[in-house]
């Protein structure tokens, strides 16, 4: 085999690297010179072929453009790679591009703040199931077979119906086969709490809620509510108004100035007593006159209440003689509506960002 001028190849790879104006082309270079298989690999497999005497100088030849061409790719590859750089390179003067980030939706951040209010208090939040039982959500609440919210024009009811099985001591079954509803609220799982819970315990349970109602500005089919209950021994009606007082007190504190409440006597099958609480305008601040929010009254409505009824203390098996307690429930939207001053329940799930993004 004849010496092959290294100077050849070097002049050579030199041209081929300097007319390279890629990464990807570079290397295609480095493979074809210094790869594996690549030409410099070839003549070193080859110089057993030379005589003894010129075998040690080819070799160094051969190192020599080696390192030579390593060195030139490598300052090639630093040159290709700041063109790239440069390129991307962010330029100031162009009009940037406006990053979207999500946001807490209006009615899952006044769940948040309700549910964080009460558990400052020491109530535990719990969840339960939307398709319930017809006795977690009526019977075991003490609402009579007769009571009108049974009906299937107050009640979602879903088929099939599920076989009955009394879920309460020396219950009787009302039908042989079980009927099946999306919860008209969030109280069966007051019944589901404490048939696996012993007092004392205090919870809130926020979730969704349906009824067939007509859509229009007050109303939805679902809608969302928090109900809460607490029960001890020697609970009193006064540590239900101690409670929530303070609870609608911490809720309308951004509205600014003083916030009252009152108790109006109203009725609920799983409560006895039982209470409306009211607050006081916090448009009109009480002075009432031409207020839309409040019409003229100074209160605005936001939540039911009362002490917690015997026989809903006998249906999970509590020693009511023993136990009493207190239990709530408001409706979220409402909430809202009365803190953010919306006019409109629709909105909420109309998805608007130019509404949404306000909150």
């Amino acid at each position: 085999m004849s010496i092959i001028n290294t100077g050849d190849i070097q002049k050579k790879a030199e041209q081929a690297i300097g007319a390279c104006s890629g990464l990807a082309r570079l290397e295609e270079i480095r493979i074809e010179y210094l790869g594996r298989q690549g030409l410099i690999a070839g003549l070193f497999a080859k110089i057993k072929e030379l005589p003894g005497d010129e075998r040690a100088s080819f070799g160094s030849a051969l190192n020599n453009l080696k390192k030579s061409l390593e060195l030139l790719i490598e300052e090639k590859r630093g040159l290709l790679k700041k063109v790239e750089f440069d390129r991307r390179a962010l330029d100031p003067s162009m009009p940037g591009v406006a990053v979207e980030s999500g946001g807490i939706h209006i009615l899952s951040k006044t769940i948040k703040e309700v549910c964080a209010i009460f558990t400052s208090m020491g109530f535990t939040v719990l969840e339960g199931p939307e398709i319930e039982t017809e006795y977690n959500n009526f019977t075991g609440l003490n609402i009579p077979l007769e009571h009108p919210s049974r009906d299937a024009f107050d009640t979602f009811y879903l088929k099939p119906a599920i076989p009955f099985r009394a879920q309460a001591r020396n219950q009787p079954p009302e039908t042989s086969r079980e009927k099946l509803l999306l919860r008209s609220h969030t109280s069966p799982v007051q019944i589901r709490a404490m048939k696996s819970l012993k007092p004392p315990l205090a919870v809130v349970v926020p979730g969704k809620v349906y009824r067939p109602d007509a859509t229009d500005a007050s109303h939805s089919f679902m809608f969302h509510q928090v109900e809460g209950f607490l029960v001890d021994e020697n609970v009193r009606f006064s540590d239900l108004k101690g409670v929530l007082d303070a609870f609608v007190k911490r809720l309308f504190s951004s509205a600014g100035g003083e916030v009252r409440t009152r108790f109006r006597p109203h009725f609920f099958p799983f409560t006895e007593p039982s209470a409306e609480v009211d607050v006081s305008c916090i448009i009109c601040k009480e002075h009432k006159k031409h207020c839309s929010v409040c019409g003229g009254k100074g209160w605005l409505e936001i939540l039911g209440s009362g002490m917690i009824h015997p026989n809903v203390f006998r249906h999970v098996g509590y020693n009511h003689k023993k136990y009493s307690g207190f239990a709530f429930g408001m409706g979220i939207e409402r909430i809202a509506m009365l803190k953010y001053r919306i006019n409109d329940i629709r909105i909420f799930f109309e998805n608007d960002l130019r509404f949404l993004k306000q909150f």
